[in-house]
């Protein structure tokens, strides 16, 4: 029997010394009878040939092929050659897959053999490589280290397929911090507006920006100061600056030491230092979804880009999700719930804050997001599967989308949303009225020719024939004359059943007055 061990360095071939010894042994017992040590491994199996890489990438080529479960031409050429020289029938390997690419490429006349028994074989191979290796037609260790070590980084390099434009990864721990510095910052604002709203309370109504509170708290300190400093720097609007130094002076709050005021002031400086880096990250984010994926950008902005990379865990994920997943991905807690209780399922997820949709009226929403989630999956799928550098992105399919979903957006509103060109606005769409619409279809002048005539029968021979019938159903009743004197004698019928029901009523009224008198 052949065994069949690649290695770093190249492809080789072992043979089994003692065959029928290793067919009755169980696999158990392989490990212990026939690889105790290197002496006993070096005498069952012996280096039957070994043929090195020619270099790295060929290395890495018959790597990724031997993965895959498909046979390389190195290997099928170094296999027939071999075989051919060897009585042996049977070829022992470590993979399965492998075993029917083989099959196909070496024939029926080998027998590929793939089983616990050979497994145990591989586990000794793999124990005593180095002495097995240290022979004539072999390689030493050292070489066999070095070529571990870079087979294994250019492998991770393929893998990987690295470019330093296309790191989705930057972009999903951007938007991740983005989104915790948010929290934080407004955890620490509301702090700060807490606790110096104890010395000055009326602050907090008449100022709402984070940064603007916590500048005037780090610049002004105590409340009686507010008279003395000018606020023009920090409040652009002097009404609003009057108001404040108004309200310092007859504020209600209570004193406070100098120790308060200075950790208050502490507090403040964090929040002015993370509003500032959070604007630097948002930078970042800016340009580096602008390099990755410029057709969603254009689309959907950069924050409601990047929160969809990574909700799908990355850029290539994403593109292959459909338009239908796009549009509700960030709702799946949602459309479990809706499949559960048999209610309708969410029309949008994370979306729903593009400002596409924004724009539309609620009514319209769904409909936007379906529309913007269709062109999205389109974007997508160039910006992941191009190999275009980030000078020269092509974003024709994001501009294109976008205005597409804008038109259908007029469409919609019926042309109350639109540019300022009246070339580019929609014209309102009117109420569907069938008279009109079949005027309209059929033009000014009545046209013979569009008439359909069945069994050569014209539209007057048509009539006459109803006429002819009409006139046989009144002869069945009765004949024409009973026909017309019907209704007169119905009517006088009615007259004098009229007059008949007045006679009974006047007698009744005359009866009950009698009774009266009595």
């Amino acid at each position: 029997m052949l065994v069949l061990f690649e290695t770093p360095a190249g492809y080789s071939l072992f043979k089994c010394s003692d065959e029928k010894k290793l067919k009755k042994t169980d696999a158990e017992d392989i490990h212990e009878t026939f690889f105790k040590d290197a002496e006993s491994a070096s005498k069952f199996m012996s280096l039957l040939s070994f043929q090195p890489f020619e270099d790295t990438a060929d290395a890495v080529t018959a790597c990724t092929s031997l993965l895959e479960g498909k046979v390389s031409k190195s290997l099928k050429s170094f296999l027939k050659k071999k075989l051919k020289k060897s009585a042996s029938s049977s070829l022992a390997i470590a993979d399965k897959s492998l075993g029917v690419s083989l099959k196909d490429a070496l024939g029926d006349s080998t027998k590929i053999v793939a089983d616990d028994k050979t497994q145990e074989l591989f586990r000794g191979l793999r124990c005593y490589m180095d002495e097995l290796f240290d022979t004539e037609g072999g390689m030493q260790k050292e070489d066999l280290r070095a070529m571990q070590l870079g087979l294994s980084h250019s492998l991770s390099r393929y893998k990987l397929k690295f470019s330093a434009d296309k790191v989705d990864t930057m972009v999903v721990q951007a938007v991740g911090l983005l989104d915790e510095l948010d929290k934080e910052i407004n955890t620490y604002a509301m702090r700060v507006k807490e606790w110096y709203g104890w010395h000055f309370p009326e602050l907090q109504a008449i100022l709402s920006e984070n940064s603007h509170y916590s500048k005037l708290v780090l610049k002004v300190g105590m409340r009686t100061n507010y008279s003395k400093t000018d606020l023009g720097e920090i409040l652009d609007d002097e009404t609003l600056e009057a108001a404040v130094k108004e309200a310092a002076e007859v504020s209600m709050g209570t004193e406070i030491a100098e120790i308060d005021i200075i950790n208050i002031k502490a507090l403040a400086e964090q929040v002015l230092s993370m509003s500032e880096y959070r604007a630097q990250l948002y930078e970042y984010l800016k340009n580096r979804m602008n390099a990755i994926a410029p057709n969603l950008t254009v689309l959907v902005g950069e924050l409601v880009g990047a929160r969809l990379i990574s909700h799908a865990g990355s850029l290539m994920n994403l593109a292959k999700q459909p338009a239908s997943t796009v549009q509700i991905l960030g709702a799946e807690k949602a459309l479990f719930r809706a499949l559960k209780t048999k209610s309708d399922t969410p029309k949008y997820g994370l979306i729903y804050h593009a400002s596409l949709v924004g724009q539309a009226a609620p009514k319209n929403k769904g409909k936007i997001s379906r529309v913007l989630a269709a062109k999205c999956s389109l974007g997508i799928r160039v910006d992941a599967l191009s190999d275009e550098t980030a000078e020269g992105v092509d974003t024709t399919v994001g501009y294109e989308g976008r205005a597409k979903v804008e038109a259908r957006l007029r469409q919609l509103e019926g042309g109350s949303f639109g540019a300022s060109d009246g070339n580019l606005k929609a014209k309102k769409t009117a109420k569907y009225d069938p008279v009109a619409a079949k005027t309209s279809a059929s033009g000014s002048n009545y046209n013979d020719s569009s008439d359909m005539i069945m069994d050569d029968a014209s539209p007057v021979k048509e009539e006459k024939e109803k006429k002819k019938k009409k006139k046989d159903k009144r002869k069945s009743k009765g004949g024409d004359d009973d026909e017309d004197d019907a209704p007169k004698k119905k009517k006088r019928k009615v007259e004098d059943d009229d007059s008949d029901e007045k006679e009974k009523k006047s007698e009744k009224k005359k009866k009950k007055k009698k009774k009266s008198m009595s």
